[in-house]
């Protein structure tokens, strides 16, 4: 199991946007905790700088898996399945980050095909995705974790947040059937995460006004990150959970 400076020593998680924000960093702090991290995004040169990022610490080698969730060939997904089974054999965890924003509009001037997109990658791509790593997070020697990425207009609609705050809805849609059908026939937890403000390029994206320096860097939540995938979390199921509250949470115990 580790000891508590390695919480995942030994353990296969899988990062989604890895290359950038959020999911670099939680990369990094699943790679400082000793596990062996593998990097999936559709970016292959943020994926290499990740890895050197690792590599520079002398953490558990990590592996880059350039994938594009806007992918519509299920063949593709059972690839890298399979892929991953042959270099790994189990996942031990899978944190699903990758996600796009998308158009801020009004319904009924957003574009039909950003929708599609926003839809194909924020959904279809994610399920399509954990589909067929189930088998994999089912061989974990001990108990396995799936973390999706929600947010808060994915819990309370907000008016021109269009097809991102409906793909949210979907994401906790997604995580609570999927928790329901791991409940009593795995040792699979799922849980959904909403970052909140945090300083990233879609956050940039979404407030352009906004000055950066006024919101918190995604270090900031990993101790969220960091509890959901390990081992103390182990009766954590089901839960729509928010970062900052889970940190606040942590640091007062």
């Amino acid at each position: 199991m580790g000891n508590t400076a390695t919480p995942l020593s030994d353990r296969v998680i899988l990062v989604t946007g890895a290359g950038y924000g959020i999911g670099r960093t939680a990369a990094l702090t699943y790679a400082r905790a000793g596990a062996t991290v593998l990097l999936l995004g559709r970016t292959q040169q943020a994926l290499n700088d990740t890895y050197d990022l690792i590599e520079a610490e002398g953490l558990p080698q990590a592996a880059v898996l350039p994938f594009d969730l806007e992918e519509t060939d299920e063949d593709k997904f059972i690839e890298l399945a399979g892929l991953i089974e042959q270099h790994f054999g189990h996942l031990d965890g899978v944190l699903m980050n990758a996600g796009v924003l998308g158009q801020r509009a009004p319904l009924e001037t957003s574009h039909w095909e950003t929708w599609q997109k926003v839809m194909q990658i924020n959904v279809n791509g994610q399920f399509a995705l954990i589909k067929h790593l189930i088998p994999l997070l089912r061989k974990a020697p001990a108990d396995a974790s799936v973390i999706f990425t929600s947010s808060s207009v994915g819990r309370a609609g907000r008016a021109y947040w269009g097809a991102y705050a409906v793909s949210k809805f979907a994401t906790e849609g997604l995580m609570q059937v999927l928790a329901e059908e791991m409940e009593n026939t795995s040792r699979i937890r799922v849980n959904s995460l909403n970052p909140g403000g945090t300083r990233t390029s879609m956050r940039v994206a979404a407030y352009p006004a906004e000055n950066p320096a006024s919101v918190p860097e995604a270090e900031s939540i990993m101790p969220a990150y960091l509890y959901l995938m390990s081992p103390a979390s182990v009766s954590v199921h089901g839960q729509a959970l928010n970062a900052r509250d889970l940190c606040a949470g942590l640091n007062a115990e």
